[in-house]
């Protein structure tokens, strides 16, 4: 919604969704971590955290959860937990995307053509980018947000 319209019930349940379950699943598994003397967390946030037109309630989770990584990155980092963000966008093929941009919309194609690499995103981008900050052996990367948007985050995105 654009600021007039925007719901605090709805700024509500968004957090709840982001910011609420990134915690409990964190506090669940910290234990754990602490326990083995190393664990990885890696929270998906988003493009739209830069902003983005009618995602206030959004854009605002989604920068919180990058405030959050921060955070948990300084106060997890001496028992060997790292903490980043990956936040993709724009990600076609994913019922999200396609909720906003219908399949075969020519917007898609006007959309790819904004962006630095000349292409939409796709579910195994932002796999492959959660898989690397995962790996054990990157354990000297932590309170960072790894933009997985083709560059799009480089500019201003229209939808």
């Amino acid at each position: 919604a654009l600021l007039g319209s925007v719901d605090l019930a709805d700024l509500e349940m968004v957090t709840n969704i982001h910011v609420g379950a990134a915690i409990t699943l964190a506090q669940a598994f910290l234990p754990a971590m602490r326990e083995a003397g190393n664990g990885r967390i890696v929270l998906i946030s988003s493009r739209a955290a830069l902003g983005l037109e009618t995602r206030t309630c959004y854009s605002a989770t989604k920068s919180g959860m990058m405030g959050m990584a921060r955070t948990w990155a300084l106060e997890l980092g001496e028992f060997g937990i790292t903490v980043n963000t990956v936040a993709p966008g724009p990600i076609a093929a994913t019922e999200m995307f396609h909720n906003v941009i219908p399949e075969g919309d020519p917007k898609l194609d006007a959309m790819a053509a904004s962006i630095p690499v000349r292409r939409l995103g796709l579910p195994g981008d932002v796999a492959r980018a959660v898989c690397f900050l995962n790996d054990p052996d990157n354990s000297f990367i932590t309170g960072q947000t790894l933009m997985v948007c083709g560059g799009a985050s480089l500019g201003s995105l229209a939808l």
